[in-house]
């Protein structure tokens, strides 16, 4: 078992202060083999574009893998990638999913290679109710210190009441959770079931919700408990919406950040989350209810060069119609989303 008092401290204090985290994709060579050079110079990228951690093994790394004998092997390269790259502590987040045995089996993986914590997936227990949830997430959080994901319904998610969410955050290894739902009223759930755990200094808030990232990051959440109010913040953003574009991302949450902290919101500010949420549209082909939201970001890699080409595990996944052309054009709307000249520039050294 490992507890967050095993999470180095420097992680630990980078985690709860707000971080952004790259949900790591997966790269293929031609014949769907995993590309370890590709894979790895991924990594040295979000390393280098200033990413606090890495996210191995979630959606975006494709759950597949396990299925394909990826598992272990996808999530000791990052771990080691990022140990001899990085000058700085990162925080390393494996996905967890399916039932409590895989889980737990996934769980002993990514403690025994150095992961500091899970982020749970609920998707695999559809039918269960939220005491089996419950009895599921506390049997995890007995073996490794959790993340807490609310995936939105259209890519497998459930409703879960605010009262899950109390529950789930009176969890003692639980240290943040992942709000994706996409759904302003769910969000505000998990957000007053922390604060009626009364979990508020211990479980950091991390923005999934790509339809809503920079306001989210600078919204003050009030809830009142015993007739006082408590605030609470959404810290940094867990996002495969951040796989692409990262060093972008990175600059956008410190300056968000700064303004949450100065208590004052430019207007150019917020016009800017209307930009990254058109540009989220087409990299997660929302016209097509999210059929290529992996795919999206692997042609935003492939343009820039560290992916070679867009292998996904499934043959029958890739981009959906019209998402090239969609891509093609808020791209060219807003260049200043993109960064094309950071990677251009150090990509020979990332791929050597």
């Amino acid at each position: 078992m490992a507890d967050a008092s095993d999470i180095p401290g420097e992680v630990l204090k980078s985690l709860r202060a707000g971080a952004v985290i790259p949900a790591h994709p997966l790269a293929l060579t031609p014949s769907r083999a995993l590309d370890e050079r590709r894979q790895r110079a991924l990594s040295r990228y979000y390393v280098d574009a200033g990413a606090g951690g890495l996210a191995v093994g979630v959606h975006t790394t494709q759950f597949a893998i396990r299925e394909a004998g990826l598992y272990e092997p996808v999530l000791r390269l990052a771990a080691e990638t990022a140990a001899d790259w990085a000058s700085r502590p990162m925080i390393m987040i494996a996905g967890l999913c399916g039932g409590t045995d895989q889980a737990r089996r996934e769980a002993g993986v990514a403690r025994s290679l150095g992961y500091h914590a899970g982020l749970l997936s609920l998707a695999a227990l559809g039918q269960a109710d939220e005491d089996e949830l419950i009895r599921h997430s506390e049997a995890i959080a007995a073996e490794i210190p959790v993340v807490g994901f609310y995936l939105q319904r259209a890519v497998g998610g459930r409703d879960l009441s605010a009262a899950f969410w109390r529950r789930f955050a009176a969890i003692e290894n639980v240290v943040a959770i992942k709000m994706a739902p996409f759904d302003r009223y769910r969000t505000i759930d998990v957000i007053r079931g922390v604060v009626e755990a009364r979990a508020e200094d211990r479980v950091a808030l991390y923005t999934g919700n790509d339809d809503h990232i920079l306001l989210d990051l600078v919204t003050p959440f009030r809830m009142v408990r015993d007739g006082e109010e408590v605030e609470m913040r959404i810290r940094g953003g867990l996002l495969g919406h951040w796989s692409a574009w990262t060093k972008r991302a990175v600059e956008m949450h410190a300056r968000a950040r700064a303004a949450a902290e100065a208590g004052a919101i430019p207007a150019d500010l917020l016009a800017l989350d209307s930009q990254v949420t058109d540009a989220n549209g087409a990299l997660f082909d929302v016209r097509n209810d999210f059929a290529g939201c992996i795919a999206g970001c692997h042609e935003v890699l492939r343009r820039q060069g560290l992916l070679e080409n867009m292998a996904l595990l499934d043959p029958e996944e890739g981009l959906g119609p019209g998402q090239a052309a969609e891509i093609d054009r808020v791209s060219a709307a807003y260049p200043h989303l993109a960064d094309d000249a950071f990677v251009k520039e150090n990509l020979d050294r990332w791929l050597s």
